[in-house]
């Protein structure tokens, strides 16, 4: 009886897990940045694709990007351009067949990495 409740529940974790997005230190001593919420609505039977650009006026270093899909859905999301190291960062996401993107975007710094 245990074994067939661990599977179950091991089975819904894998079914509702999302794709977020986190690359770099977005834990330890970093400043936020930028926060924002991306959302592209659904068209049936369709991919939807967004962009996302952001450059930092003070030229401070990005350490962290964190993406968390809120739509819980199988969207995919990288990095086209700039990033960790870099004072800008270009997004490209991507939408299953027939939904939306939703997607809450978190850019991190250092306050002692400029």
């Amino acid at each position: 009886m245990k074994l067939v409740t661990i599977i179950v529940l091991f089975a819904l974790v894998l079914y509702v897990r999302a794709h977020h997005f986190v690359t770099g230190n977005v834990a330890d001593r970093t400043v936020l940045l930028y926060h924002d919420r991306v959302e592209y609505n659904a068209i049936p039977f369709m991919k939807r694709v967004k962009y996302f650009f952001y450059t930092n006026p003070e030229q401070k270093k990005i350490v962290g990007i964190q993406a968390l899909d809120t739509l819980q859905s199988k969207a995919s999301i990288n990095v086209t351009a700039g990033g960790v190291g870099h004072s800008f960062v270009n997004l490209r996401m991507k939408s299953e067949r027939g939904y939306g993107i939703s997607y809450d975007i978190g850019i991190y710094s250092s306050q002692y990495y400029q």
